[in-house]
């Protein structure tokens, strides 16, 4: 049985290469989701963004292309590709693609 999801197994691929940007949309693929932990790839189209929101567990983010804006407890952060950010839980959060960029976000839950 496979914990990871929608993913190749035993396989060397490109991260970012397993999601696609598409116009006017935010594209997701959930790679493992349980009580513990939600790992899910994303695309954002330029102009897309997810409004403010909160998680009962820590989200952290790698961007993997393109940068990407984040409002976290009314803080703004650019996060570029390469970097990360942890958005705490329980502290409001939302996300702007003013470019596409795709991510990985890894919520860890508590426990």
């Amino acid at each position: 049985m496979a914990y990871v999801k929608n993913f190749p197994q035993d396989e060397v691929v490109g991260l970012a290469d397993q999601v696609e940007v598409r116009a006017g949309e935010v594209v997701s693929k959930t790679l493992a989701q349980n009580d513990a932990v939600s790992i899910t790839l994303f695309a954002f189209a330029a102009g897309e963004e997810i409004s403010t929101h909160d998680s009962t567990g820590d989200a952290f983010v790698q961007v993997l292309e393109g940068e990407g804006r984040f409002v976290v407890g009314g803080e703004e952060r650019i996060v570029h590709a390469g970097e990360a950010l942890v958005m705490p839980a329980k502290v409001p959060h939302s996300l702007h693609a003013d470019q596409s960029f795709k991510m990985l976000l890894t919520v860890v839950f508590p426990r």
